[in-house]
């Protein structure tokens, strides 16, 4: 692509006042770097993806509530986590880690390990132990 056709479409990136790094040809045929406000098919994607995580915190966040999994599932969603990341960050096995998500094991849970959640997640113990606290 020539450095004159980078696509400059609107989007979310534009919005928060950044710039998408590219590589294009420039007047001599030289491959050099140059800054796109957005291209349409990568909103639509990103947008999508975005909306996705969004209803898997929801439904998170009603399952929680409705005491069918622990609070960590919730944060775990919100913070656009999976398992095995989860696991690395707290220094847990996964299978550790996903019988937290009981709630009759995550409030049987030391105040150590529910600790090493909450600074994973940058929250307190009283926000990792009620959602509702949480500014969200």
């Amino acid at each position: 692509m020539k450095k004159d056709e980078v696509p400059q479409d609107k989007s979310n990136l534009e919005t928060a006042n950044f710039k998408e790094l590219c590589y294009a040809v420039d007047e001599n045929g030289e491959y050099t770097t140059v800054n796109s406000s957005g291209w349409d098919p990568k909103t639509i994607a990103l947008n999508k993806a975005i909306e996705d995580i969004n209803e898997r915190v929801e439904v998170a966040k009603k399952r929680v509530l409705s005491n069918q999994t622990s609070p960590i599932e919730y944060y775990m969603e919100l913070h656009k986590m999976d398992l095995p990341i989860l696991a690395s960050y707290v220094g847990l096995w996964k299978w550790r880690v996903k019988r937290h998500f009981k709630p009759r094991v995550f409030n049987k849970l030391s105040n150590n390990i529910l600790q090493k959640y909450a600074e994973t997640f940058d929250i307190s113990l009283e926000q990792l132990k009620n959602i509702e606290l949480h500014g969200n």
